[in-house]
């Protein structure tokens, strides 16, 4: 495999993990080797300095730098990778003007000694000509530029077309960008331009623009000659442009690498909208690049869009180098021009890579980071071994039991309180407690693992020794007039305390652990049927059987359940599949109703179709379905 640049726009540094191939593993290490990649640029990496972490910066094997936003959080940003095994830049720089500063210099890097500089600034006059001044159109971390023997490598994220009150700001970066790349050329360096410029070339890399077209709502001329499109087309050899060029742009500087590979390719797409899903049916746009000089354009033996990789809305972009490329008069080896001199001969290494190598904008140099690893070093000890705790005997538990009993019956209220449990009065807590005693006396000493039985021995002690969490969600009733469950090895049934005659408690027999569960789980709103209103006359056990006034806790569940039951699903008309639910954030009268669609994708005409594969015109507000009308 030949030396390879990749670039991707990841929305996200973090977010390609939340998708396969990445998830396995989630390193930058393992993520570049499968992009198999030796250099990578990402685009819109949304973080800040304060949020780098170790696993971003000291990734190992690989060297970056970055770009970041001085202001805005969570916005924009660049960064690049390269594998130190394969290459090493000679000069680093942030921004495209060069007013932006080294870490720890208050020198900028247009004002460094020439030998330290990369070079082809914009001038004055240029400078000059940009509705932004050169400060602000470097602020918000959207190029980053390094320099090897072999050439200039720009990676840029150019601002969207989203917001008309961006225009100014979108227009200035774009010339500044067409700016430097010329100056760099007419310097006599080379360049390699990569990363998401946010600008289609043609009609064939829009798939927007070959509907409007189609539809007769916009020629392909007036296409072409959107501002930004044409200040675009003027730096490409294969760029068509409307009427004469603009001065200063007399010829194009930069080869489209990607298209030249596939020239007549449809749906070559590198960006998708998410809102619309419009992926599956490939309704995108090409807006990521790779493109270079025009005296490389024989370098290369391919390029493609990656667009099985997910991660993203939009995909990676890549282009492979020869092994052997001519530069001049001469073959040399990629490898050779890829590090400084000495580094390879004959793409050989002569000389190990070392730190002695890195540049001052290094991501490894940034202070949090520097002279270490990594941060896990600062805590790192010695393993130590694990120490079981002792097995507690039941003397222990014994005496464990009788301090708990000693307690008051406000400590064992704040003990439970502290636990996020409903209060329970102290005399079923010392009920707990020596039923906790006895069950240790009897039990063997060591640790008790819980395990589920269906018999009415195992399922007891729990039920009358604990309480579940509905029942501290009931009504509270006299303690006088509570009864403890009593568990026969068969039968199990309800033994009153002593109360008054004026309060007789029902004894309800359960004979089937079945109708024991149905009175845990019954609603927490229902009362259970020893806390049913008594009558005047109290009933034996035998007569409670047939009680109607007993409820039955399995229909009141039902009942509930129906009650609280969401609507289902509408289908959609075209295809009968379950609809999908999505929020208005349109600002008017219906921002944020709830509404429902066909699930399926968007076609490559970008509308909804009837009888076809894709998304159907089905529209049905939320509080409008009604699944009971015809």
């Amino acid at each position: 495999m030949g030396f390879r640049i990749t670039t991707w726009n990841v929305n996200g540094i973090r977010n390609p993990f939340s998708y396969e191939p990445w998830r396995g593993n989630r390193t930058f290490e393992s993520m570049f080797d499968i992009l198999e990649a030796d250099i990578v640029v990402f685009q819109e990496t949304k973080i800040q300095r304060k949020d780098l972490r170790d696993d971003m910066v000291l990734v190992p094997g690989w060297d970056c730098y970055f770009s970041l936003p001085k202001a805005k959080k969570g916005y924009s940003g660049v960064v690049i990778y390269t594998r130190n095994a394969t290459c090493c830049p000679i000069r680093a720089e942030e921004g495209l003007t060069g007013v932006l500063c080294p870490p720890n210099s208050s020198v900028s890097f247009r004002d460094l000694p020439e030998d330290q500089q990369i070079g082809g600034y914009p001038t004055i006059e240029q400078l000059s000509e940009l509705e932004i001044d050169a400060a602000t159109l470097d602020s918000e971390g959207r190029c980053v530029i390094l320099e090897f023997p072999a050439f200039v490598l720009l990676g840029i994220y150019s601002p969207a077309n989203r917001d008309e009150s961006r225009d100014n700001f979108r227009h200035s970066f774009i010339d500044l960008m067409d700016a430097r790349i010329r100056n760099l050329v007419a310097m006599g360096k080379r360049v390699f331009v990569t990363g998401d410029l946010n600008i289609t070339k043609g009609e064939i890399d829009a798939a927007h623009a070959t509907e409007a077209i189609r539809k007769g709502t916009i020629t392909e001329d007036d296409f072409i000659s959107v501002p930004a499109r044409r200040v675009f087309n003027q730096l490409l050899s294969d760029g068509r442009v409307i009427g004469q060029r603009d001065e200063g742009r007399e010829s194009p500087v930069l080869f489209d690498i990607c298209r030249s590979f596939h020239p007549g390719r449809r749906g070559m797409y590198t960006c998708w909208e998410q809102r619309i899903n419009a992926r599956p049916g490939n309704y995108g746009s090409r807006i990521d690049y790779v493109l270079c000089s025009l005296d490389m354009q024989d370098w290369f033996s391919d390029s493609n869009i990656q667009e099985g990789l997910m991660g993203s809305d939009h995909c990676p972009v890549y282009a492979v180098f020869k092994d052997v490329v001519r530069l001049g008069e001469e073959d040399v080896n990629i490898l050779d021009i890829m590090n400084p001199p000495g580094m390879f001969k004959d793409g050989k290494r002569q000389q190990e890579y070392s730190t002695k190598y890195l540049l001052p904008t290094s991501g490894r140099l940034i202070p949090e980071f520097d002279k270490r690893r990594s941060i896990k070093d600062m805590f790192s000890r010695k393993p130590s071994t694990n120490v079981q705790t002792p097995t507690t005997n039941a003397p222990t538990l014994r005496r464990f039991a009788s301090t708990q009993e000693m307690e008051t019956p406000t400590a064992i209220s704040e003990s439970a309180a502290s636990r996020s449990v409903a209060v329970a009065d102290s005399t079923q807590t010392k009920e707990i407690v020596r039923k906790r005693s006895q069950k240790s006396e009897t039990g063997s000493p060591g640790p008790v693992k819980r395990s589920k039985s269906g018999s009415a021995q195992s399922s007891a002690p729990s039920t009358a020794g604990q309480r579940t969490l509905k029942g501290f969600f009931k009504p509270k009733t006299d303690p006088a007039g509570q009864a403890t469950m009593v568990q026969d090895s068969a039968t199990v049934s309800t033994v009153p305390t002593k109360q008054p005659a004026a309060s007789p408690t029902k004894s309800i027999p359960v004979t089937e652990p079945a109708a024991l569960e149905a009175l845990r789980t019954a609603p927490a709103g229902e009362a259970s049927p020893a806390e049913q209103p008594n009558s005047a006359t109290p009933t034996t056990p035998a007569s409670s059987q047939n009680d109607d006034t007993v409820i039955d806790p399995i229909a009141s569940k039902e009942d509930w359940s129906k009650l609280f039951t969401k609507k289902p699903i509408p289908r959609c008309e075209g295809h009968q599949e379950p609809c999908i639910s999505l929020t208005t954030k349109k600002p008017g009268i219906n921002c944020g109703r709830s509404f429902w669609i066909c699930s399926r994708p968007l076609g490559p005409s970008g509308n909804k179709e009837k009888g076809t594969q894709w998304r159907c015109p089905t529209f049905i507000w939320a509080s409008d379905w009604n699944p009971s009308a015809p």
